[in-house]
């Protein structure tokens, strides 16, 4: 990467070179169709598929059956959505965190303008934390879903996902749950335990991709979910497509890799993030960390600039590959929702960076960032850009 710092592991991960050593075989001499079983060729390509979902399963601690092979954490999550929807019969009733990816609130929207769905946007509190005690106040059986994210890619703030899924389920609702950011950045989440449905993504936690999956609960996905890509009827009838083999092998490879290492890296990325965070308050007057009073993932920085526009302060530090937000609304120039729903107005988030850190990323990496971006601040404001 030469002279380049790259702080963007949120937005998408290198593959690890053992991960490209898994995929290889499945380019050649195991490039079947799985679902050619009448063959060797499409047999061990089926093995090699199983194997993966085995490793996907694993670091959510579900059954391989549950594994719903996807595009990735965007697919996942209109399937989850659409798929619920489509076995209700009449409009849904859902209740989503106000702070969720888009690809989470745009199903929602797309279902209340053409299916006449109610959904309700839970607030969250200026650290970024969603609302705990609405749903006591809703009537028990008037939810079908709740959608709550584990954790924030923005800010990396960690929803209380067992505590929500506890009441929502009380209230006989099903609880969906993208943990798209918090797979393989920190130690299992107990509260995945408890919800029905998860999505993820592969080149999050450094596979390729083109990968993703919905894992889903047998009684859910048995019962309660419809298939949205119809076809030839793989993955249980829920997606239909020939499997990208390749991929969904990289996929399992990068979960087993993740599943020892992720707490020693989550451990050795929590202390180059305090040490960047130090660096930025101690340098930058007035700077301020996003969702610091929440617990957060160990690798994310959120960080608001006073009087420096963050677009601004990006293209005057070309050498630190940064982030205002999510890369999927990161090239649009609204400010965050995320950080609009934390209560800041436009200009103020407007001014706020996005810092990921990786298993790549050294404490000089961290050192030489910090005062890349203070020196652009400091231009940047200078000018009164």
């Amino acid at each position: 990467m030469g002279n380049r710092i790259y702080l963007d592991y949120n937005s998408t991960t290198p593959v690890d070179r053992r991960v490209v050593e898994a995929m290889m075989p499945a380019f050649s001499e195991n490039f079947g169709n799985p679902s050619s079983e009448s063959h060797d060729t499409g047999r061990a390509a089926r093995v090699m598929v199983d194997e993966a979902r085995a490793g996907v399963a694993a670091i959510v601690k579900r059954d391989p059956q549950d594994v719903i092979f996807t595009s990735g954490a965007t697919e996942a999550n209109n399937l989850a959505i659409h798929g619920i929807a489509a076995g209700l019969g009449r409009p849904m009733r859902a209740a989503v965190i106000s702070t969720e990816h888009k690809s989470v609130l745009e199903p929602y929207r797309a279902l209340e303008r053409e299916a006449g769905a109610d959904v309700r946007y839970v607030p969250v509190s200026g650290d970024g934390l969603p609302e705990t005690d609405w749903l006591e106040e809703i009537p028990d059986g008037s939810l079908d879903m709740v959608s709550v994210a584990a954790a924030n890619g923005e800010t990396g703030v960690i929803n209380p996902v067992g505590e929500i899924a506890g009441a929502a389920h009380r209230k006989g609702a099903l609880v969906h749950c993208d943990a798209t950011q918090i797979i393989g950045k920190s130690e299992f989440n107990a509260g995945l335990l408890e919800t029905d449905m998860i999505t993820f993504s592969s080149h999050k936690i450094y596979g390729p991709k083109g990968c993703g999956a919905l894992v889903a609960a047998r009684d859910v996905r048995r019962r309660r979910l419809r298939g949205v890509v119809h076809g030839g009827g793989q993955e249980d009838g829920l997606r239909s497509g020939t499997l990208n083999v390749p991929a969904i092998v990289g996929f399992g490879a990068a979960c087993k890799i993740a599943v020892p290492e992720s707490p020693g890296e989550a451990g050795r990325q929590g202390r180059l993030r305090d040490t960047f965070e130090d660096l930025m308050i101690s340098k930058i007057p007035g700077a301020e960390i996003n969702g610091r009073g929440a617990t957060r993932l160990p690798n994310t920085s959120n960080i608001r600039i006073p009087g420096a526009f963050a677009d601004a302060v990006i293209a005057n530090a070309p050498d630190v590959e940064i982030s205002t937000g999510s890369a999927c609304t990161s090239s649009t120039m609204e400010p965050s929702h995320v950080l609009v729903a934390m209560g800041l107005n436009h200009d103020a988030a407007n001014e706020c960076i996005r810092v990921s850190i990786g298993r790549q990323t050294t404490g000089d990496d961290i050192t030489s960032a910090a005062s890349a971006i203070d020196r652009a601040a400091a231009f940047v404001i200078g000018k009164g850009i």
